[in-house]
């Protein structure tokens, strides 16, 4: 069996597979654009896309602005036409420049999560750029659809549902997670498909469902599907892949990756995140990095308090010096073991496994 279109709207992706967006560096233009010309949607990562711009350290949102704006624009000319979208976190600084800035470059889609995307309708009013939140736990959904229903008279154009296996930063107590490795998740899949099928009605309107977190193979697809989701979001296998915009060293730590070093961490930010344990992440569980620069990327950093700067782990991490950085994975990074092409990701994931 083929694998449906996803409809967004009066966008159509020919293969229901979104890229995952992953900063700092790691899901830029080359493999956004890479996924979107094989049919998928590519989408590049908000958080601090201007790393290697030479102003950033004097003036990073000038810089993360500029390189985001480049990004989408590259994305755009290699996929040929393809779904470019955004992740931009609610926990940026400057949520709103960055939500204009993708409008204004031409992105098609902004995917939002890290806390709930309450205003993002507001920030987007009167452009076509088609907007979906992130959510989590069902009640996530509940609350965050019943906010823009009240407030803006609007459902979303879609949605992702993150479930716990994914990578980096979760929605997640680690306590939830291991109930929920046992439980399994699809209970609240099923529970969050069917509040959005009340917008549906409400508006008369499809808001397609796209799960994330976990998500491997084709049998993972299929299973998403047959619950009701319209497609699945994948960020981890997309790493090793030669277009990945991330530092090979970087995605030959996946490749080395033992599914022990796979860990649940607490991130600088207060939110529980899931890495491949190094060098790094032991030492500072410890005692804290000396932190000599602020970046100015989240809302709600105490830079007196945190055990490093986590723009500078990720930063190390894109630029592939693995032992001193923060690797962000997905529960299934340890799976991985060679280095492909988007293409050849893209064409297994479509093949019948019934075939």
């Amino acid at each position: 069996m083929s694998l449906p279109a996803l409809q967004i709207g009066d966008l159509t992706a020919p293969i229901p597979i979104i890229q995952g967006g992953m900063g700092v560096g790691i899901s830029l233009s080359s493999l956004a654009g890479a996924v979107a010309k094989e049919g998928g949607i590519g989408v590049i990562s908000a958080a601090q896309p201007g790393f290697r711009e030479p102003d950033f350290s004097v003036d990073p949102l000038a810089a993360n602005l500029r390189a985001l704006s480049y990004h989408i624009r590259r994305a755009k000319v290699i996929s040929g036409g393809g779904i470019i979208g955004v992740n931009i976190m609610c926990a940026l600084t400057h949520y709103e420049e960055y939500v204009k800035c993708c409008i204004d470059s031409g992105a098609d889609l902004i995917i939002s999560g890290a806390g709930l995307p309450s205003d993002l309708p507001r920030y987007a009013k009167d452009s076509s750029i088609k907007l979906a939140p992130i959510v989590s736990p069902p009640k996530t959904a509940k609350v965050l659809l019943k906010l823009w229903d009240m407030h803006y008279h609007r459902v979303p154009d879609l949605v992702v549902i993150e479930g716990p296996k994914a990578g980096g930063h979760l929605g997640y107590t680690p306590e939830d997670v291991a109930r929920l490795e046992t439980e399994g998740y699809d209970r609240q899949v099923l529970e969050i498909l069917d509040i959005v099928h009340g917008y549906e009605e409400k508006y008369e309107k499809s808001v397609p469902v796209v799960f994330a977190g976990g998500v491997f193979d084709r049998g993972d697809i299929d299973h998403y599907l047959s619950l009701g989701c319209a497609g699945v979001q994948m960020a981890t296998r997309f790493v090793v892949t030669e277009e990945c915009d991330a530092d090979p060293r970087y995605k030959q730590a996946y490749l080395n990756a033992r599914k022990e070093d796979i860990t649940l961490m607490k991130s600088p930010v207060g939110m529980p995140g899931r890495a491949i344990r190094n060098k790094f992440l032991t030492l500072h569980e410890k005692e804290p990095e000396k932190i000599t620069h602020c970046y100015q990327c989240l809302k709600k950093c105490d830079r007196a308090s945190i055990p490093y700067c986590i723009t500078t782990a990720l930063t190390r991490a894109a630029e592939g010096k693995v032992d001193d950085s923060l690797l962000f994975c997905g529960e299934n990074a340890w799976r991985l073991t060679e280095m492909t092409t988007v293409h050849d990701l893209m064409q297994e994931l479509c093949q019948d496994i019934t075939a």
